[in-house]
């Protein structure tokens, strides 16, 4: 019987809080880091398209575990859009499919925003990650197809018009999982009938991360000139937020080195004390600063359904 093979990399665990520039994916910032880290495992929490700069955090190691509720947390996009045309992509990538002299005013983009607040109907973009019959809507675009997308229900809780000139506006929303920025473009465009696509895309916050965490990626990779590998990932490994951080939002339960151990376990442990919660449908528990489980906690126990190293 074969040995199961030994991890490449480190089992380095936290999260990156990266600013990521333009022009590079999602995929291949992901890539870098973990090249980067000498990690075992990477992975990042809402893709940003390459147009798009900003934060996009990073997990490593165990941090993977907690990648969806990053995934659900709010999200805040600074915009420029352009008016005159639309694109085949929404944004400067695409090919020009309508256009218009027309040129709206400051008062009539002020005037549609509140249709785009609160929890409204949005029908993504053709180039989009969204699966029509299995596969992925940008594909099946690439291909010259035009599919039908359904549209579908998002939080917008903030839209802003921070400026307003002739030829394009500039923007900032707050909203939830799921909102296709390019989508308020292309929908404003139409609405004002002048047309209009995203110039620029920055996101300056995924909640819970704040804007001064994230790290330029050349910040990062000037340390690669740190001839000392264990220098060179010391360096890098203080730029790592605990995983922890990413669940701040859920109840916090602290519990004992022997508890540690029994949900390490898979076991569930008994909770006592005033201050113990009665029912919790997610909450996490950590030993000595460091993150254990997270759990489900009813009937006085405390129940483990992912564990960390």
């Amino acid at each position: 019987m074969s040995k199961p093979r030994k991890p490449k990399g480190r089992p380095v665990s936290g999260w990156l809080i990266l600013d990521k520039p333009v022009d590079f994916g999602s995929t291949e910032a992901v890539g870098k880091i973990k090249w980067l880290f000498n990690a075992q495992k990477a992975g990042h929490a809402g893709t940003l398209d390459p147009l798009a700069s900003g934060m996009l955090p990073i997990a490593l190691g165990d941090a993977t575990k907690t990648v969806p509720y990053v995934m659900d947390g709010r999200k805040i996009y600074e915009f420029t859009v352009s008016w005159g045309e639309e694109r085949s992509t929404d944004d400067l990538e695409g090919e020009v499919t309508q256009s218009s002299t027309e040129r709206p005013s400051e008062e009539a983009i002020r005037a549609v925003l509140p249709a785009y607040t609160g929890i409204i109907q949005q029908i993504p973009p053709q180039f989009s990650a969204i699966k029509i019959a299995g596969e992925r809507a940008y594909d099946l675009a690439r291909d010259g197809e035009t599919v039908e997308i359904p549209s579908r229900e998002v939080e917008v809780h903030r839209l802003t018009l921070l400026k307003a000139e002739k030829d394009r506006a500039f923007f900032e929303v707050e909203c939830g999982k799921g909102t296709y920025v390019r989508s308020l473009a292309r929908d404003f465009g139409r609405e004002l009938g002048c047309y209009g696509h995203i110039s620029e895309l920055r996101r300056s916050f995924v909640a819970p991360f704040a804007e001064e965490m994230m790290v330029p990626l050349e910040e990062l990779v000037e340390l690669e000139k740190i001839e000392d590998r264990d220098e060179r990932l010391a360096a890098l490994d203080a730029f790592l937020v605990d995983t922890g951080e990413a669940l701040s939002a859920l109840p916090q339960i602290r519990i004992t080195d022997d508890q540690a151990h029994r949900l390490r376990m898979g076991n569930p442990i008994i909770l006592r004390g005033r201050d113990a919660p009665v029912s919790e449908p997610e909450a996490v528990a950590f030993a000595g600063g460091q993150l254990v489980a997270i759990g489900e906690v009813g009937q006085g126990e405390f129940r483990p359904k992912r564990v960390f190293n």
